[in-house]
Formats: C-alpha cells, structure tokens, sequence
C-alpha cells in the first residue's frame, strides 16, 4: 500500500496536492446537484412549466396529502415571492389546467388552491420516487455519517446563503 496521494480529481479550480480530498467532496456534491437539477428540469419540460410552478405543485400536492388547504398567500410565503408574482403564477398554472381555485368553505372571499391533472400527478411521482430512494440510500449510512453529512451540507448552505448576502449588501451600496 502506498501512501502517495495521485490526484485525478477535475472540475474544480482549487488546485492540486493536499487539497485532494476536500476537492473530492465537492466534485461528488456537484455531481448530485446536477444530477438533481437535471431530474427536476425533465420533470419540468413534461409539464412545461417552469421553476417556481414546479415546486408550487409540490407545495399543494404536499398539502393535499396532508389534508390541509393552501391559498395564495400562503403559496406566497413558501415560495417567497411577492403576491404580484403569484397571482401570475397562480393564472398561468390555472390556464394550462395544472390548479384549480375553489372558493374556500371557511371565508367566503377566501380561494383554495389546488393541484389537478394526472400527467403532473403522474411525473411528480416520479420525482417522488426519487426522493425516495435517496431517502433510501441515505437511511443506509451510519448514524454518526449522517451527523457529519447533516452538519457538512448546513455549513456549505450557510457559505452560499452568506454570500449571497454579502453580494447584496455590496449592491445595495
């Protein structure tokens, strides 16, 4: 066995040496963010949506599962968009037959959203089906792995979150 290091590692550009492992982690954390990116973009291109209506219909598909009832603002709030923005977001997914309003029992100026459609239904189960199986995959690592993971992806979270807030700050000056 030898304890020579060899790095053929790519992708990116921290260099070479003793940074090789570290380098490994973040090449392996971007192969899955494309990976899944690219799941979700499919998903997506099934339904013709984009971005934001993806993960409205998952929002109210959760909902539904759950029994509960979604409206705008609460849409809103969730997608942290501003009302202008999902009132138009609500309009274009209710015209292309992916949500349906219906006038909420409890307030009678109220609006519940809803999901429709058995395509969508249809691929976000499958988008389902691969949270589950990486629900899988991760219930298969040691408990004191999934510490490590857990506190590694907050702190790698905290490092974007936190420069994107500084980018903003610097813009806002």
């Amino acid at each position: 066995m030898t304890t020579e290091v060899t790095n053929t590692t790519t992708g990116f550009w921290y260099g070479t040496g003793s940074r090789v492992d570290a380098v490994d982690v973040l090449n392996a954390l971007r192969k899955y963010r494309s990976a899944e990116s690219a799941a979700q973009r499919r998903a997506r291109e099934a339904l013709g949506i984009g971005e934001n209506a993806l993960l409205a219909l998952r929002i109210l598909l959760d909902a539904e599962s759950e029994g509960r009832s979604v409206n705008a603002k609460e849409l809103a709030d969730r997608l942290e968009i501003t009302p202008a923005s999902t009132s138009a977001l609500v309009d274009r997914l209710v015209r292309s037959g992916h949500v349906e309003r219906h006038a909420d029992p409890h307030d009678r100026r109220g609006v519940i959203l809803t999901a429709s459609g058995g395509s969508m239904r249809q691929v976000l189960r499958v988008i389902d089906q691969l949270d589950t199986r990486a629900i899988e995959v991760a219930e298969h690592l040691p408990q004191t792995d999934m510490t490590v993971v857990v506190a590694f992806l907050e702190e790698m979270a905290r490092v974007v979150d936190r420069d994107e807030d500084e980018t903003a700050t610097e813009r806002s000056a």
